[in-house]
């Protein structure tokens, strides 16, 4: 009868729950990691405490406190409602959460079902005023320290993107990570290319998509959403993408400015329905920028099919349109083959580049002649001072060496971004260049805002006696380049 008497007089146990957080996966994946570092101060708590036991331990590693989403915090209010658990004990207030609107909540579901609060750290009765008072103070601090810690994380991924580093994540397609920075994967980066060069190719992603598929052998894996995804990350040049801004990265780019841009452009009409088909001459530079010396109409791409001993064999051509409407005998400068011209071109301003005494020279006589009367009623321009041989010869060099370096749709986009016109005639060759602008399509060191200049007439291909006077410069908005032919036509 006393133990029976003894056992009903004895104090009930109560029930804690141990809950324990930590913000970071990597926090979570250290061995003897932060969570249960505080299980065991919790339970050294519990221990000392008359009366008390552990019921259940919850813990949510790698989850933020800003919010209650959180699996191991909503199985607690489960057994809390279910009248499992008496006590909630965490290490410190804001393991719970960080938000004063989640705790308020929180605090109101333990209440209503008869379940109270104790931070180990943190020690105060919140069933007085100064207790409250001192739990508001306390996730108020907690709260400013998420938002200041937020601040800092911003700022750092801003900086991070400003030095263009890679801001963590699935690396783009066509790159690896390897210990935080993005390094080019050789196999992807090929596709990379080969979706690129096939969409200014073809003329749209579907079409870029079947290219895929045939190349791949894969009639079902790959789709357009792929293509556009690639096709959109600026990565691939070398860019880096941060709240909607690209800026330079540090990584090495798959593909160049040019064709990124190009591509872009092409995605814009494409979108806007207006987007035509690809054409066969995607990869000739001088498309469109031809004109007949004789005749002054355009010089548009062509081709022609023959058999040889390795099978039919396309040879490409720049025909005087003229000819198409007029008839062959129209124009006698007809056609000239698309190569030699190229190869022409590339050559003499190769040269030209390494002359700085001609081109100062030509700069001296240009600036010059603009001070003397003019001829025919013709006023020309006024010469851009910022407009100096060693600015010129730069911006050349870049030029060349661009072109030199790149192939396909991309050497064709290096030489539209520095060559402006071409006038081709059988007896020379004259070449608009734009010298305000370099390669990658930035202003040139040193020049203005404007690149329009005087016109300059660059020495024929082979240099002429020193007794032989040089040509007389030409005249125009952009300095203008003049080499001989040497019969090219066809």
């Amino acid at each position: 009868m006393q133990t029976v008497l003894a056992e009903k007089s004895a104090p009930a146990l109560t029930r804690c729950a141990i809950y324990t957080r930590v913000s970071t996966d990597q926090q979570a994946e250290v061995e003897f990691n932060s969570c249960e570092a505080q299980e065991d101060r919790i339970k050294s708590f519990i221990a000392s405490q008359e009366g008390f036991r552990v019921a259940k331990v919850y813990s949510d590693p790698g989850f933020s406190g800003a919010n209650v989403n959180r699996p191991a915090l909503h199985k607690l209010a489960a057994d809390i409602k279910a009248g499992l658990i008496d006590m909630v004990i965490t290490y410190k207030i804001d393991r719970l959460t960080r938000s004063p609107r989640d705790f308020y909540q929180l605090i109101e579901l333990f209440e209503t079902h008869n379940a109270g609060f104790i931070s180990v750290t943190e020690r105060f009765d919140t069933s007085t005023p100064a207790g409250r008072l001192l739990r508001n103070i306390m996730l108020t601090f907690a709260q400013f320290e998420r938002e200041l810690a937020s601040e800092r994380i911003r700022d750092k991924c801003a900086q991070r993107a400003m030095r263009g580093l890679y801001n963590g994540g699935p690396p783009p397609y066509g790159y690896k990570k390897v210990e935080g920075k993005l390094f080019v994967d050789s196999k992807r980066a090929r596709v990379v290319r080969f979706i690129f060069e096939k969409y200014v190719e073809l003329g749209t992603a579907h079409q870029v998509t079947l290219a895929l598929r045939d190349l791949w052998h894969e009639r079902s894996t790959l789709s357009d959403h792929f293509v556009w995804r690639v096709l959109k990350s600026p990565a691939a040049a070398g860019k880096t993408i941060y709240k909607g801004k690209i800026l330079p990265g540090i990584h090495e780019a798959i593909i160049s400015e040019e064709l990124f841009n190009h591509a872009q452009a092409l995605l814009g009409e494409e979108n806007q329905n207006s987007r035509k088909t690809g054409t066969p001459y995607h990869h000739l530079p001088y498309a469109g920028l031809i004109e007949c010396g004789e005749c002054r109409s355009h010089m548009s791409p062509t081709h022609t099919t023959k058999k040889n001993t390795s099978g039919p064999q396309r040879y490409f051509y720049y025909r005087c349109t003229a000819t198409n409407h007029k008839g062959w005998k129209a124009c006698t400068t007809r056609q000239i083959s698309a190569p030699r011209l190229e190869q022409t071109i590339h050559q003499n301003l190769a040269r030209l580049s390494r002359d700085p005494v001609y081109l100062k020279q030509m700069l001296f006589s240009v600036k010059n002649q603009l001070h003397q009367p003019p001829e025919n009623g013709f006023e020309p321009p006024e010469p851009q001072e910022g407009l100096t041989p060693e600015i010129l010869q730069d911006a050349l060099q870049k030029h060349v060496k661009s072109c030199a370096r790149k192939t396909g749709i991309e050497k064709s986009l290096a030489v539209r971004q520095g060559i402006e016109k071409v006038i081709y005639g059988k007896d020379n060759i004259t070449v608009r260049f734009r010298w305000g602008l370099s390669p990658d399509g930035k202003e040139a060191r040193g020049s203005p805002s404007s690149a329009s200049t005087p016109g300059l007439s660059a020495p024929p291909a082979v240099r002429p006696p020193e007794k032989e006077k040089r040509p007389a410069p030409l005249l125009g908005t952009d300095p203008l380049f003049q080499f001989a032919t040497d019969k090219m036509w066809s």
